[in-house]
């Protein structure tokens, strides 16, 4: 039983990890070890001394300004960067509540197999999910076609692991996600405030994904992970005054909504592999999406096959070829997603249990 008499404990004692400026020039300049930064070395060194001062004093957030009217603390400093991806967040709200807007689905290629990369050429779950779009376009939706393999192969693209500040308070993990940009540390460019509002605008979600060693590609579990924030996030971070975890733990344990950001929308998943781990993985993802209030596409609206069943890799795409009824499977997947995504927005479909109030929140 949790005691409320008592204010809530925070739990430190890990070893610290601030870097020495010996250790900080190293990491630096480990970046530029190309010859071609030669002829830029002081440039390269004033930066240095800049990098140096964002680290030593911590500027995580360096351009804020007041929270304003509609925040618990309208005096509270917010990052520019965050609310930048809540005004992008709160357009796609709208555009997804917008009735005469046309059907939009987001449709996710989750392998990092690209032949712009080291393996020299493309993934077969990559054809899938091309083969999903046209089904979608031809049942008249429009597609948003998101490629997680360009965090291995695009300049500058990356998304950076979750935090897991939900499991010290839910109300410590924001919406969306205040981790990042972290300026102080050099993790920035993080793609996730642009991939926020592309699931918010979508009406449905086709995820399409090969098996990595019995679990999902590093590239889409990274995208999962990061997408905790929108079931149960805070999204007011000036109640938590940024990351206080003492506040956040007293705010969850007088009572918190869980609110589900993504609750609604439709989704269908297509799940390959070559010799185990499909039915895990697809139960992985209905099961995660399903928790955050999304809803499937029906029976052929989860899919887990597998190409070339213990054959070679080297003729993993002649087994692709062959095989049309994983192809019309995909098609189908992606033409259930469509109609169940119509019975939504028309009210035709309502969820059988969108009226019971759930006894467990968290």
């Amino acid at each position: 039983m949790v005691d409320r008499t008592q204010p809530p404990r925070v739990v430190k004692g890990m070893p610290a990890v601030e870097l020495g400026r010996a250790e900080f020039e190293r990491r630096f300049h480990e970046q530029y070890r190309d010859p071609g930064f030669e002829a830029v070395g002081a440039e390269l060194d004033a930066v240095l001394e800049a990098a140096w001062h964002s680290y030593s004093e911590y500027r995580k957030s360096p351009r804020t300004r007041k929270a304003g009217p509609g925040f618990a603390d309208p005096d509270y400093d917010l990052s520019l960067d965050w609310l930048a991806a809540r005004d992008a967040i709160r357009i796609a709200e709208m555009e997804h509540h917008d009735a005469s807007m046309p059907t939009r689905i987001l449709v996710i290629n989750g392998s990092a197999r690209t032949d712009q990369s080291c393996p020299g050429e493309m993934s077969k779950t990559y054809r899938l999910a091309k083969l999903a779009q046209s089904a979608i376009e031809s049942g008249g939706a429009s597609v948003d076609f998101l490629d997680l393999s360009v965090l291995v192969s695009e300049y500058g693209r990356v998304i950076y692991p979750c935090k897991a500040c939900v499991s010290t308070a839910q109300p410590l993990c924001h919406w969306p996600c205040s981790c990042y940009p972290n300026h102080a540390l050099g993790q920035t460019q993080d793609w996730m405030n642009e991939i926020y509002p592309r699931w918010v605008a979508a009406h449905g979600v086709l995820i399409v994904t090969p098996v990595n060693w019995y679990h999902v590609p590093s590239v889409l579990k990274l995208m999962i992970d990061r997408l905790v924030c929108a079931d149960g996030g805070n999204p007011d971070p000036t109640r938590t005054h940024g990351k206080n975890a003492a506040e956040a733990k007293a705010i969850e344990l007088e009572g918190w909504d869980y609110p589900k950001h993504l609750a609604g929308r439709a989704f269908g998943v297509v799940v390959h592999g070559d010799v185990e781990g499909v039915a895990g993985v697809k139960y992985a993802l209905c099961d995660w999406l399903e928790w955050m209030g999304l809803i499937r596409a029906g029976r052929s609206g989860a899919v887990d096959r597998y190409i070339g069943y213990y054959e070679p890799y080297a003729t993993s795409h002649d087994a692709l070829d062959r095989d049309e009824a994983v192809q019309a499977e995909t098609r189908n997947a992606a033409l259930a997603l469509v109609e169940r995504v119509r019975q939504i927005r028309s009210g035709r479909y309502v969820r059988p249990d969108a009226e019971l109030n759930a006894p467990r929140k968290k």
